[in-house]
Order: structure tokens, then C-alpha cells, then sequence
């Protein structure tokens, strides 16, 4: 069942005083009524100086993964949910308005309105590439993103929706991908970044695990000093232990010391299994039998809050619970000090509120099975995260390898060419109304 989209409320504005009347003395402006936060409030942050390690001789993330794209900007909120079946039925009800309500419930903005022409997403089955208004077609298949950090939602892709896609992240999105993104911590996923996120950086700058987005003769470097070879998942690996964020940027000390680089490269992968759930195709990381997180009762019809018991280690969502639910977990924060379990609870209430309007307030009508079952996988993965928190915040990369020897070896400072995307055109793109460009 999903609720019915609430009629357009007019905003009101003051009546003009009647003629001859010269206009009284205005009460008093009513308090606003005070209404709970949509989204968990931030917290203060430690100063920079206590979570970096401050060094003009590091090198930088911005240099070693050249390439970097500003994440997608959606333009509209309704484009992307929690659950797909909500933006199937959103773009029913958007296809099915008449003309008038088909424009206010698009949202249009100065990038998209219902007459936008655009391109088909690159490796996308479009439903059309006609301006909305005139043929919208059938609704796409809705894809796999990551909307914030660790809260995994679908979107629905279709260009005309959205007000930047960045393209040139769809022409290299495939099973070998990897995206970095600054949150300002490191966070890596194999689904699309499309929300409130930092910069992105693939891992690859083509399709099929091709052209490693790094620095031009960093992994030969490597190799030699090392004494082995080296991939570029063995240097995202190393990224992930070893980097910092700082006040010049995402500083990233390499290591002189082979076995210092093994040790880095063995904690950074656990890192990256842990933040990939898995991977594609990989068992999921589990926590030891005792600590794993089970439903105690099940979530009933809708949950009105969320609350947590640190004595008990209990996780309520209204009369559901769910425990064992490690104190690292629950208080896990990023981006400002928001708790990670409170925002993607939030993000699945959202059209729920009495503000929500038009297509966003399209949702399920009880708590689907399916979030339950991530939300364990969510706070399994960030109790292992809070477990590993202490072994990387001690984590030493031992001497130095100075970023003037990387200059001196013509691997710093990057060339310009690798700041850009690569020329992956083999393959023709449809364009707006159909056309298709030359090659």
C-alpha cells in the first residue's frame, strides 16, 4: 500500500488593505510551533589538528587518484528512495497527472523541467530520450546507489530526472569498479555515489577494470621499492589504512619499508571487505557467534521512533527490537557527527512527515521485511568498522617515502591529461530526441 499524494497547499500571504482603510497595527506574529528535525542533527568535530597528521612532504590524495568528479546533483529528492517499489509508483503517478500537476509534481528546476530534452545514462536501457512532456515512457529500472554514507538506495535512472548525472561515472560503473569518495574520511562502495557525498574518484578510468585512475608510473615505483607487484587495489588498500584527512587535503604517507606496506595493505583490505559488505560475489563479513545481531521482535506495521538501550545493547524501532547492538555501532557518526543508524533510519521516514508533499510523500505504507534485513547488515558492518578504529588510528607508516622522491621519479606532480576522463566513446550514446553522435 503506498499513501495518496497530499493536494498542493498554497503557501498564504497577507491581504492587501482595503481601500480607504488605512491599515491597523499588525499582531503579533504567532511562535512557530516547534517540529522535529527531518534529519539527526550534526555534532561539533574535533579540530583538524587532533584527526590529521600534518606534513608538507606527503603526498596527497588529489595527486596519487588524479581523476576526481563533484558528485551527482539530483535536483530532485523523489528521483531516489529506499525502496524501489516507491519510484515505481512515483513515476506512475508523475506519467498519469494531467499537464498542470504533471509540472508541479516534476519539481522543475533551471537544469530540468518536463520539456528538458537529455541523452541517455550510459549504459542505461532509457525509456526514452523524447522530452518528458511528450513521450516519458516506461519506467526505468531502478538502480543500485549509494544516497549517503553506508544507506544503499535506488535511483531512478533517467537523465531527464536529474539535474547533473555526470556521465563520464556511468561510461566506467561496472562489476570491477570501485568508487572512493571524501566524506571527509575515506569511504569506498561499487555502487554509484549519488547524494550528499564529497568528490569521487573510480578506481579505474575505464570500463572492465582498465587504466588504474592513479598516478602515471606510481605502481612500477612501487613495485620496485617494494620488491613485488603491486595493484591499484593493493594501493587503495594502503590508502585506506595510511591516509588522513588534513588541512591541505587527503594526505597519504607512503612507506619506505616493505613490511610496513604489507601490514598497511593487510589492514587496508579488511577495511575495504568490511565497507563492501562482501563485494560482488563475496561472503559477507559476519561478527563472532555471540555478537551477531538477531531480531528479538519483529517490526510491527510502522515504527514511530528509534531508540537504543546501551545497557542492554537493544535497538527498538518502535515495539521491534534488535540485539546484540555493539555501543560502536549505535554511535558510529560521520559527516558532521551524525550517527550513522539514526540518518538512515530518518532517510526511511522521511515521507512520513507531515511536510512531506507531492512525489516524495510516495512510500510504503508498513516497514518492508527487506529493511530489517539491512539494517542488520548495517550494523554489522559498522561494529566491525568500530572494531578496527583503534587498530588504524595506531597504525604507523613507518619511514617515509617523501613526496620530493615521488617528484623526482616523474611520478608527481600527475600530468594533466590523467585529471581528466578517459575517451571510452566505442560505442554509440543516444542523444536527446534520439539523435545519436558521431564517433
Amino acid at each position: 500500500m503506498y499513501r495518496h499524494i497530499p493536494p498542493y497547499r498554497e503557501r498564504s500571504s497577507s491581504a492587501p488593505a482595503q481601500p480607504g482603510h488605512a491599515p491597523g497595527p499588525r499582531p503579533p506574529a504567532p511562535r512557530p510551533r516547534p517540529r522535529p528535525c527531518p534529519r539527526p542533527c550534526p555534532r561539533p568535530q574535533p579540530p583538524v589538528a587532533t584527526i590529521c597528521r600534518v606534513s608538507e612532504d606527503v603526498p596527497l590524495l588529489d595527486d596519487l587518484m588524479p581523476w576526481a568528479v563533484g558528485g551527482l546533483r539530483l535536483g530532485r529528492a523523489w528521483v531516489a528512495a529506499p525502496d524501489p517499489a516507491a519510484l515505481r509508483a512515483r513515476w506512475a503517478a508523475l506519467t498519469g497527472a494531467e499537464a498542470t500537476e504533471r509540472d508541479r509534481l516534476f519539481r522543475p528546476t533551471r537544469s530540468r523541467t518536463p520539456t528538458t530534452g537529455a541523452a541517455a545514462l550510459p549504459g542505461q536501457r532509457s525509456p526514452s530520450t523524447a522530452r518528458f512532456a511528450d513521450a516519458p515512457g516506461p519506467c526505468p529500472e531502478p538502480v543500485r546507489v549509494l544516497r549517503d554514507p553506508f544507506d544503499e538506495q535506488w535511483l531512478l535512472p533517467d537523465q531527464r530526472l536529474i539535474d547533473l548525472a555526470r556521465p563520464e561515472l556511468w561510461r566506467v560503473l561496472d562489476e570491477h569498479q570501485l568508487f572512493a569518495v571524501e566524506t571527509p574520511e575515506l569511504l569506498v562502495t561499487a555502487h554509484l555515489p549519488a547524494g550528499r557525498l564529497g568528490r569521487i574518484r573510480p578506481l579505474h578510468r575505464r570500463p572492465g577494470g582498465a587504466e588504474p585512475n592513479l598516478a602515471p608510473g606510481l605502481l612500477p615505483l612501487l613495485g620496485e621499492r617494494y620488491g613485488g607487484w603491486v595493484t591499484p587495489q593493493d594501493v587503495l588498500c594502503w590508502i585506506l589504512a595510511a591516509g588522513r584527512p588534513g588541512p591541505r587535503g587527503y594526505e597519504v604517507p607512503l612507506t619506505g619499508d616493505p613490511g610496513r606496506w604489507r601490514a598497511g595493505v593487510e589492514l587496508g583490505h579488511r577495511l575495504l571487505t568490511v565497507q563492501l559488505r562482501g563485494g560482488p560475489g563475496g561472503e559477507p563479513p559476519r561478527l563472532p557467534g555471540g555478537r551477531r545481531p538477531y531480531v528479538r521482535s519483529a517490526v510491527q506495521a510502522w515504527p514511530r521512533g528509534l531508540a537504543y538501550d546501551p545497557e542492554t545493547e537493544t535497538l527498538s524501532l518502535g515495539a521491534g527490537t534488535v540485539s546484540p547492538v555493539p555501543p560502536g555501532a549505535w554511535e558510529f557518526e560521520v559527516q558532521g557527527g551524525v550517527r550513522v543508524l539514526e540518518a538512515w533510519f530518518a532517510s526511511r521516514t522521511a515521507h512520513r512527515d507531515p511536510e512531506a508533499d507531492g512525489l516524495e510523500a510516495l512510500g510504503p505504507g508498513e516497514w518492508p521485511q527487506a529493511w530489517t534485513s539491512e539494517l542488520l547488515a548495517l550494523v554489522t558492518t559498522l561494529a566491525l568498522l568500530a572494531d578496527l578504529a583503534p587498530e588504524r588510528a595506531a597504525f604507523e607508516p613507518g619511514p617515509a617515502l617523501p613526496a620530493a622522491e615521488l617528484a623526482a621519479a616523474g611520478v608527481l606532480p600527475p600530468p594533466r591529461w590523467s585529471r581528466r576522463p578517459a575517451s571510452v566513446l566505442d560505442h554509440h550514446e543516444e542523444g536527446p530526441g534520439g539523435q545519436f553522435a558521431l564517433l
